[in-house]
């Protein structure tokens, strides 16, 4: 039997409903990073109306949370965010950069989907910045540090002419964001071929930067959402080293293939580890949270040894 590329937590799911001292009906993709010597998750949560909150958890080992006695972040009732968040706030994700923890989430609101941009120092208090696209974009994913004297991120705008493809676009201020270029499409007839997306935070290797996406398959039952890899460059993140031909993950477990959305395997987040590794946290059919463990090096060489086209 072939070893997996990413080892399932034997406990899994680590995260459920029934974890929440407060009323939800899903636990799912959630943004996760080290902060003190504890991870930190911030989970995406259904409430019974049918919109989310983000919920926040803290572990010291990475696989037992604790979730916190209230939402970390819920629809504003500022003028200016509120209007924006009415529907929700979904799916963040977590990039460190200096002492700034950088959120990126969905805000769904009768205009669409956009992106808003917080920040934290201590996931105690969190501050606004901006919404920092129109509709309808969605998977925002800043890169961990500035590149080149800018800030980067990766993106996922919709469109009806072509297939939903990962963009990359530039910051002098987190606020004002262009520069844009398409640079990963999902492949046809490929694992991938509906649509891509970002996932996790990009985790920088000596041979890149480590892009885990999610792609998406269309079958004659639905859809399934896996994982894949893709390596940048170092120096430019618009240049694509390679784009693993394999998928990396794949729904599998009962927790994975049945839920709220069938067939899924979504994530926000993963933490590379000193010794080499890296946990990867994903959603289980957007119902509950999993995790798993890889090698970095082993990701890496999926992206330079059997690599396809990145567009």
């Amino acid at each position: 039997m072939n070893n997996p590329i990413v080892t399932r937590y034997k406990n899994n799911p680590i995260l459920t409903k029934d974890d929440v001292p407060y009323t939800v009906a899903t636990v799912h993709n959630a943004g996760v990073v080290k902060y003190k010597d504890k991870y930190i998750m911030l989970f995406r949560s259904h409430l019974h109306n049918g919109r989310s909150v983000i919920g926040i958890a803290e572990s010291e080992d990475g696989y037992n949370f604790k979730v916190g006695a209230e939402p970390f972040l819920t629809p504003s009732s500022d003028t200016v965010f509120g209007e924006y968040e009415e529907y929700g706030v979904e799916d963040v994700r977590i990039s460190q950069i200096d002492d700034d923890f950088l959120l990126t989430y969905s805000a769904y609101s009768r205009h669409g989907v956009r992106i808003g941009l917080a920040k934290t120092k201590d996931f105690k208090t969190v501050e606004r910045i901006s919404l920092i696209t129109q509709s309808d974009l969605r998977n925002v994913v800043i890169f961990p540090e500035k590149i080149n004297g800018l800030y980067v991120r990766l993106d996922r705008p919709h469109s009806e002419i072509s297939k939903w493809s990962i963009w990359i676009s530039y910051s002098p201020d987190l606020v004002h964001w262009g520069n844009s270029k398409l640079i990963i499409k999902p492949e046809t007839y490929h694992w991938d071929e509906m649509k891509i997306g970002p996932g996790a935070t990009p985790i920088k290797t000596e041979n890149g930067w480590l892009n885990i996406y999610h792609g998406v398959f269309e079958t004659m039952s639905g859809v399934v959402y896996r994982l894949g890899v893709a390596l940048h460059d170092l120096e430019d993140p618009s240049k694509i080293i390679g784009v693993a031909d394999e998928w990396i993950l794949q729904p599998e477990d009962p927790w994975e293939i049945t839920g709220y959305v069938t067939n899924v395997v979504f994530t926000c987040g993963a933490v590379a580890e000193n010794d080499g590794s890296v946990k990867i946290y994903w959603g289980g059919a957007d119902s509950v949270m999993c995790v798993g463990t890889a090698n970095i090096n082993d990701l890496v060489e999926m992206c330079l040894k059997n690599p396809r086209k990145p567009v």
